[in-house]
């Protein structure tokens, strides 16, 4: 597994391809979600679940037509947010930024957007501005590269036990990561 660099820019790596689309889904997160998988990794986590999607150049590019169907997928009264897993969404901020956006702007608050990542919560507030502007629109972070010596099916949505699954808003407002609770929606996040 690699660690993060300060040259570890969206604009830099990104390409704008998404690995897949997968609607009406149970397994990315709580609820029903609609979970895009953007292209691109530079963690290389050993055992990655999806190693298929660490090249940038992978699936297809990100189009206006897939986000108009990922909306008015959303827009289903069973459905309960979106997911953004990849890859890493923070690696491929213009395509997230822009769906995020979006969902914020159709569903303000109804929607929940979950987002996993290799980064830890500290690191993202650390990083570029591009990743910070992401996590503002996340309501459910898990967080942190998977580690397969901490590898443990019994864990809720996460692989490895040193991977965390936090409550956004909260933690931004404590400015310390906070546990999420199942069950319990968060406050829309401040964009």
């Amino acid at each position: 597994m690699r660690e993060p660099r300060p040259d570890w820019v969206s604009a830099r790596v990104s390409h704008g391809h998404v690995a897949d689309y997968k609607p009406f889904v149970f397994v990315d997160g709580e609820g029903v979600r609609c979970s895009l998988y953007v292209s691109g990794c530079l963690f290389a986590c050993d055992g990655c679940f999806n190693e298929a999607a660490w090249s940038f150049r992978y699936g297809s590019p990100y189009t206006s037509a897939l986000e108009d169907r990922v909306l008015d997928d959303l827009a289903h009264p069973a459905v309960q947010g979106l997911s953004l897993l990849g890859g890493e969404p923070f690696l491929n901020t213009e395509v997230c930024l822009r769906l995020a956006g979006r969902v914020r702007e159709r569903f303000g608050g109804s929607k929940d957007i979950w987002a996993w990542s290799g980064y830890t919560f500290e690191q993202l507030l650390a990083d570029s501005p591009d990743k910070r502007d992401l996590l503002q629109h996340v309501d459910v972070l898990v967080d942190g590269p998977f580690r397969r010596d901490e590898r443990d099916l019994s864990l809720a949505f996460r692989g490895s036990r040193n991977q965390r699954v936090l409550d956004v808003s909260g933690s931004l407002v404590a400015e310390s990561p906070l546990p999420w609770t199942p069950g319990r929606r968060s406050a829309a996040p401040a964009v």
